[in-house]
C-alpha cells in the first residue's frame, strides 16, 4: 500500500509516516518512480508505534523497544526492551514528582498574592474629585 493508504488506515499523517521512517521505525519499498509502498503488518506497527509515543517515548527509546516485537523469542532483545521501558517509567516518574514540587511553590506564590490582594481590598482608595 501506498503512504496514503496506510495513513487513512492507522490515522497518522503521511508526515508523520515519513518521519518514522526517517528515525528507523518503519520501513518502506520503493516504487520505479520512488513511491513508498508499505507491507500490511506496518499498519500494526504503525499503531505500536503510537502507542510507544503516547506512553512518553521518543523515537530513540522506540528504537530499542521495536527489536521486540521483531525477535520476541530473543530473551536478551526482550531483556532490553523491559529495562528500557522500566527506565522510561522512572524517568516519567522523576517528571511528575519534579512538576508536584513545582505546582506546590507556585501554590505558595499564589495563596501570598491572595494575601495581597484581600489586603489591598481593605485600603481605601484615592479620593477622586469631580470638576
Amino acid at each position: 500500500m501506498r503512504i496514503g493508504e496506510l495513513s487513512k488506515r492507522t490515522g497518522v499523517s503521511p508526515r508523520s509516516l515519513r518521519y518514522y521512517e526517517e528515525q528507523g521505525l518503519l520501513t518502506s519499498s520503493r516504487s520505479d518512480a520512488g513511491q513508498r509502498h508499505y507491507s500490511d503488518a506496518e499498519v500494526q506497527r504503525v499503531s505500536l508505534i503510537r502507542q510507544l509515543f503516547d506512553a512518553g517515548m521518543s523515537s530513540r527509546v522506540i528504537a530499542t523497544v521495536l527489536p521486540c516485537v521483531e525477535t520476541p523469542s530473543d530473551p536478551g532483545v526482550v531483556e532490553l526492551a523491559f529495562t528500557t521501558m522500566t527506565r522510561e517509567r522512572d524517568r516519567i516518574d522523576a517528571d511528575i514528582a519534579h512538576l508536584v514540587e513545582t505546582r506546590d511553590a507556585l501554590d505558595v506564590l499564589i495563596r501570598a498574592n491572595g494575601r495581597h490582594r484581600a489586603e489591598l481590598s481593605t485600603i481605601p482608595g484615592p479620593v477622586t474629585r469631580s470638576a
